[in-house]
């Protein structure tokens, strides 16, 4: 089992910058793939970015590509997503979750280890 805590959201005005947080604790954290997601209001939640287990390997949405960076610590058992450029469709709650690869979480993950998640709200 992980638990997985989010942190980091906000308001920010459009154009604006806001760095999220996952940190992550139980199973071996570094042995997983991570990953974003976001849901908003009325919506269904959607894939955002992942990162495999080493760090190397990068997968991003297209709507958030170029803006969004995500990245992790594994000395910390923490990933992180920077955010630049926010849209205010970049509105939603933010999740992380843990998964065996890159493909599992951009089809949404098996797993269910979701955060409680955090809120950003970008005005325009």
């Amino acid at each position: 089992q992980v638990q997985l805590v989010e942190s980091g959201g906000g308001l920010v005005q459009a154009g604006g910058s806001l760095r999220l947080s996952c940190a992550a604790s139980g199973r071996t954290f570094s042995n997983y793939a991570m990953g974003w997601f976001r849901q908003a209001p009325g919506k269904e939640r959607e894939f955002v970015a992942a990162i495999s287990w080493s760090g190397t390997g990068t997968y991003y949405a297209a709507s958030v590509k170029g803006r969004f960076t995500i990245s992790r610590d594994n000395a910390k058992n923490t990933v992180y997503l920077q955010m630049n450029s926010l849209k205010p469709e970049d509105t939603a709650v933010y999740y992380c979750n843990a998964d065996d690869t890159i493909a599992s979480l951009s089809r949404g993950g098996k797993y269910d280890y979701w955060g409680q998640g955090t809120q950003v709200t970008v005005s325009s």
